[in-house]
C-alpha cells in the first residue's frame, strides 16, 4: 500500500529523488538537452537507421560460424582464462565485414546485448556518417534512448545541458564527460547491454578545415589520425573499469589500424576473414537460395544452372562475398529478366548470366 494512502492537505518541498527502473521521465530542461544532442548526431549510422535498409545483411545460415563466435564472446567473454575487451574484425574490401556487423547488431538487440553502434560510411548516405566529431554524440544518444540505462542516459543529458559546448571538444574530452563519467556515476544493473559496435573504421574521413583542398597523401594522412584518435579514445574506455562494455571494431587491415592493434595484440582479439570461416560454403548457400527465387519467378528447371556455373562464380569471387551478391544483382535486377513468360524465361535469363561469367576472376 502507498505511504500516502488516504492522506490529504498536505506538500512536498526541497529536492526529492526517485529511483525505479521502470520509470522515465524527461523534464523541461532535459527535453532541450535531448533536442540539443540529437543535432549533433549521425542517426544514418545507427544499425537500424532507416538510412541503412538497403545495408549488406548476412544471407540466412552465411557466416554463421563468424557470428557465432562474436555473440558467444559477448555473452560468455568474462569465462576466459583472459578475457579481452575489444575484438577487431578485419578482411579485404567485399569479404562481408559490414554484412556480419549489421547481423550481429541485430542479434545483439534481439538478445539485449546491444548497447550502441556506428557504422562509418564515405561513400554512401549522410556525409556526418564519414566524420569522427558524430561519433561519440551518436553512442552516447543511443545510451540515453536505451531502456535498461535510463539512470546514465539522465546523467549524459546533464552533461549536454552543463555544458553544451561538449560537442565542440577534443574526442577524449567528448568520451570522458558524455560516455565515462555518466556510465561511473550510475547504478550498475545485471540488464545492462553488453557491447558497442563499430563498423567501416577505414572509412573515417577527416573534414577539410577551410576551402583549400588537400593534396591526397595530406588528406590521407588527416584520415589515419583521426582513426587513430578513434582508436585511442576506445582503447581507453575498454580499459576503464567504469566501461561495461566489449567493443568490437570492424575495418579493413590498414597499414595505421594493423600497426594499433599489433601494439596492444596481448589485450585484444582478431577475427580476420579468410578461409577458417569458409566462405566459399557461404556462397555457395547464398547462390543455391538466389538461384531457387529465380527458377520460381521464371518458372525454370530444377536443373538451372548447372553446378559447374555455380562453381564459376565462387571461383571468380576469391572469397570475396561482394562479388557473388553483386553478381546475383546484376543477374537479378538486369532488363533482360523484366517481364519474361513462363516459356522463354530460361534463353532470356542466361543472357545477363553468361555475362556475369565472362568476367575475369577478382585479383
Amino acid at each position: 500500500m502507498s505511504n500516502f494512502h488516504g492522506a490529504y492537505d498536505f506538500n512536498i518541498e526541497g529536492d526529492i529523488n526517485i529511483y525505479a527502473k521502470n520509470y522515465h521521465h524527461h523534464d523541461g530542461r532535459s527535453r532541450n538537452a535531448v533536442k540539443e544532442l540529437r543535432e549533433h548526431i549521425a542517426a544514418g549510422a545507427m544499425h537500424d537507421s532507416a538510412e541503412r535498409c538497403d545495408a549488406p545483411k548476412c544471407h540466412p545460415e552465411t557466416r554463421v560460424a563468424v557470428q557465432d563466435e562474436l555473440v558467444g564472446w559477448i555473452e560468455n567473454g568474462d569465462q576466459e582464462e583472459d578475457p579481452k575487451k575489444i575484438v577487431w574484425v578485419t578482411g579485404p574490401a567485399g569479404g562481408g565485414k559490414t554484412a556480419i556487423m549489421d547481423s550481429t547488431a541485430q542479434t545483439c538487440q534481439k538478445k539485449g546485448l546491444l548497447a550502441c553502434a556506428f557504422f562509418f560510411s564515405s561513400f554512401t548516405g549522410s556525409t556526418n556518417r564519414r566524420f569522427k566529431r558524430c561519433l561519440v554524440p551518436t553512442l552516447a544518444y543511443q545510451l540515453v534512448q536505451h531502456k535498461a540505462l535510463r539512470d546514465v542516459g539522465e546523467r549524459i543529458l546533464s552533461c549536454v545541458e552543463h555544458d553544451p559546448a561538449i560537442f565542440e571538444k577534443k574526442l577524449e574530452a567528448q568520451l570522458d564527460q558524455l560516455l565515462l563519467t555518466p556510465l561511473r556515476e550510475a547504478r550498475k544493473d545485471s540488464d545492462w547491454p553488453k557491447v558497442m559496435l563499430i563498423d567501416g573504421l577505414d572509412e573515417c574521413q577527416a573534414e577539410e578545415d577551410d576551402d583549400t583542398p588537400r593534396s591526397p597523401q595530406k588528406a590521407a594522412r588527416a584520415n589515419e589520425a583521426d582513426q587513430k584518435e578513434i582508436l585511442h579514445v576506445l582503447l581507453k574506455a575498454a580499459n576503464d573499469p567504469a566501461f561495461p562494455f566489449r567493443i568490437i571494431i570492424a575495418s579493413r587491415p590498414e597499414q595505421i589500424i594493423q600497426s594499433f592493434f599489433n601494439n596492444i595484440a596481448p589485450t585484444t582479439r582478431r577475427i580476420f576473414l579468410d578461409d577458417k570461416y569458409n566462405p566459399d560454403a557461404d556462397m555457395l548457400l547464398f547462390l543455391e537460395a538466389k538461384f531457387a527465387e529465380i527458377r520460381r519467378e521464371y518458372q525454370l528447371s530444377a536443373s538451372w544452372p548447372s553446378s559447374d556455373v555455380k562453381q564459376t562464380l565462387i571461383e571468380n569471387a576469391s572469397g570475396q562475398f561482394i562479388y557473388v551478391a553483386t553478381a546475383m544483382r546484376f543477374i537479378e535486377e538486369s532488363s533482360a529478366c523484366r517481364g519474361l513468360c513462363a516459356n522463354s524465361g530460361s534463353r532470356r535469363i542466361s543472357s545477363p548470366l553468361l555475362r556475369v561469367l565472362r568476367l575475369e576472376p577478382l585479383a
